[in-house]
């Protein structure tokens, strides 16, 4: 197999772990560490009353005395009869889904404090909080506690190609570490989480999407079934389905007894809370005013929100509506749980910056698609949807042309005399077009209709090589119907066709040879692969492979 110098350009997502990230203040060589709490500009103080919250976590002290919450991202703790709601945490890091350990002596939470959601234990008067585990990529939510109170078992975040991404279930000690896997994704985009374990730490409940199509999807049907709940056996590691069904099954909940499991449902236009009897399996509607649960969309931090049994498994607290409810666990009466509390936030002012929708004239911040003649004296680019030139090193920008269509993707013939590129106009749609360098003239080369990518000449400059995109949603799909990568005469704009995949395509330095890449570009497949092959699409080789490169580029020599 020959080997080739290759130019990998890899677009590179960059996770900061704020708690980690050094700056140097100008005129001090000492490195201050960025803290999450701290302003970053000013900044002023706002205070007001609530009485209602959105979206609220909230768990019951093993003693039933005392809940705990979470509102605007603080988390407050008070009287389980209701009252005045006391502060824990707060501050400008997001904390949510308080727990009570079993024993009532901490509380478990999600904090991005440390620069990435992780889980976070503290007192139950908000003292001594401390980071378990220190995750910067993957990152994790919706804890809750062995029943010894040592492990924390947790929901951790995956993504790979989409930002919608999936669910794994992980155990971590008290003491931190990196943990103990329990549960593997079965993709990259149907999610799973919302763990809670059983009182004799067995099993662990979860709701896992299994909606039809292996991907996540925008136009689910809540009323089929997308959730379902499962249950983890962690002595022989096998997993059954134990609530599924019209309405699918979110956020189990076991009774402290461990004889029932509450549970939420959409029922038609409802969201509905239900209780099933484990032993027997039957399930009860008991609450139907619950919120709108999430089933159809990215629910990262759950698709309801946390809720508890009492301490004697007679009623259920549960958030729904803006208020915190109490519901009897057998006739399905509820009462509110009213609380009140002071919300205080350090808000930093915004950046803003004057915007002219419509100016005369600008001054263009981004080119594409550089280029320089083979000479070195020239750089051609494209900039607003048309093609420029400037000389090297000083000039002054001008238009290459006059057409009325948008050019794109520029290449140098051999001798630098003519400049290929591919044009575009909604009437009229794609063209390969060919400018004289010397008159100025272009000519269409091209005679069919098409979107046209990427041209390269050949080392003679009698030959492009080129790809014919097979339509998308923004330029349409006609002329589309035989895409793949293209030869196109220069002289007489005769197509022939080398092969079906690929794309970016170019010649080798002998001309005998077509280099192309597949698996797309940037929103392509993860994995990609460059590829050569003979001028008749024959004798296919594989030169390289890599999981993170969006382009590659051969050396001109191809050494």
């Amino acid at each position: 197999m020959l080997k080739y110098r290759l130019l990998f350009l890899s677009g590179l997502l960059v996770f900061s772990l704020a708690a980690q990230k050094k700056v140097t203040p100008k005129g001090d060589d000492k490195k201050a560490e960025w803290n999450v709490n701290s302003p970053q500009g000013p900044s002023k103080a706002v205070s007001f009353e609530l009485k209602e919250g959105t979206w609220m976590n909230l768990d019951v002290s093993p003693d039933g005395t005392t809940l705990v919450f979470d509102i605007l991202g603080d988390i407050y703790s008070m009287p389980s009869l209701g009252g005045t709601a006391v502060c824990l945490r707060s501050g400008y890091a997001y904390e949510v889904q308080p727990r009570f350990s079993p024993d009532g002596k901490m509380i478990s939470f999600t904090s991005d404090a440390g620069g990435a959601d992780n889980i976070w234990v503290m007192n139950v008067d908000g003292s001594n909080a401390k980071q378990i585990t220190k995750e910067d990529f993957r990152l994790l939510n919706n804890a809750v506690w062995t029943r010894d109170g040592q492990y924390l078992i947790a929901r951790k975040h995956f993504t790979n190609t989409r930002s919608a991404g999936a669910g794994e279930v992980w155990m971590y000690h008290l003491s931190g570490g990196t943990g103990i896997q329990l549960t593997k994704r079965k993709n990259d985009q149907q999610d799973a989480g919302e763990p809670f374990v059983s009182p004799d730490d067995r099993y662990v409940y979860f709701s896992e999407d299994v909606y039809p199509g292996g991907a996540f999807q925008y136009n689910k049907d809540p009323n089929a079934q997308i959730y379902v709940i499962k249950r983890l056996d962690r002595i022989s590691g096998e997993e059954e389905v134990i609530v599924r069904g019209p309405g699918g099954a979110i956020r189990p909940t076991l009774s402290r007894d461990g004889k029932k499991l509450a549970f939420v449902r959409r029922v038609r236009e409802k969201t509905v809370l239900y209780v099933r009897e484990l032993s027997s399996g039957i399930e009860t509607p008991l609450y139907t005013e619950l919120s709108k649960d999430q089933q159809e969309a990215w629910a990262i931090f759950g698709v309801y929100t946390n809720f508890n049994w009492s301490p004697d498994d007679q009623f259920l607290f549960i958030w729904a509506k803006g208020k915190i409810r109490k519901i009897d666990a057998r006739s399905g009466v509820a009462q509110d749980v009213d609380f009140s509390l002071r919300s205080q936030h350090t808000i930093t002012e915004a950046l803003h910056f004057q915007q002219e929708a419509a100016p005369d004239s600008f001054d263009v911040k981004t080119i594409r698609q550089a280029i320089t003649s083979p000479d070195g004296k020239l750089l051609v680019f494209n900039a607003v949807g048309y093609l420029w030139k400037k000389a090297l090193p000083d000039g002054k920008p001008q238009r290459m042309t006059s057409m009325g269509a948008f050019e794109f993707e520029p290449t140098f013939s051999p001798d630098g005399k003519n400049l290929a590129f591919v044009s575009w106009s909604d009437t009229a749609l794609g063209a390969v077009c060919l400018l004289n360098l010397s008159s100025g003239s272009v000519r269409q080369l091209s005679k069919e209709k098409g979107i046209y990518r990427t041209p390269q000449f050949s080392p003679d400059g009698t030959l492009l090589v080129l790809q014919k995109e097979e339509g998308n949603d923004h330029q349409g799909f006609a002329y589309c119907t035989d895409p793949g990568i293209y030869l196109l005469s220069v002289n007489t704009g005769t197509f022939t066709k080398v092969t079906t995949e690929g794309e970016n395509p170019r010649f080798s330095a002998d001309g005998k040879r077509i280099f192309f890449q597949t698996g797309g570009y940037l929103f392509g497949g993860l994995e990609k692969a460059y590829k050569s092959v003979d001028l008749n699409g024959f004798d296919v080789r594989t030169h390289y492979t890599s999981k993170y490169a969006n382009l590659f580029v051969p050396s001109p020599d191809n050494k």
